[in-house]
């Protein structure tokens, strides 16, 4: 039952949809999605370890990056039942398909992103 009440917790905030949003898009690393929501690096960053933490999403290291993508291959049946409705609910929606146009433009800018960013 816990797993259950994480996973709804997770799903019960827009900036995690919008994170799922884009993250069926394609892998992101935190500056990238810090890019394309127009949030801060803590903000992004706090969401995706929610995210992770509920069981959706996994991490890799690469380099200097830590990236996450859907954890298809790890998540329970009923977690990739979630991932998909909040994919369907969001067919559409104004704000998601802007987000996931800023996503096309976003860049791996590395550790400095915060500052690169900002300036």
């Amino acid at each position: 039952m816990r797993e259950v009440v994480k996973a709804m917790k997770a799903l019960s905030d827009e900036t995690r949809l919008r994170i799922l949003n884009l993250l069926l898009e394609r892998e992101c690393c935190v500056c990238e999605v810090m890019q394309a929501l127009e949030i801060s690096q803590t903000r992004a960053s706090r969401n995706l370890s929610m995210l992770h933490d509920a069981g959706f999403l996994r991490m890799r290291k690469d380099g200097l990056w830590s990236l996450y993508s859907i954890d298809q291959e790890g998540m329970d049946d009923y977690f990739a039942d979630l991932v998909e409705a909040v994919k369907k609910s969001l067919e559409g929606n104004e704000l998601a398909v802007l987000d996931r146009k800023r996503l096309r433009k976003a860049e791996r800018v590395g550790p400095g992103c915060v500052r690169k960013l900002a300036g």
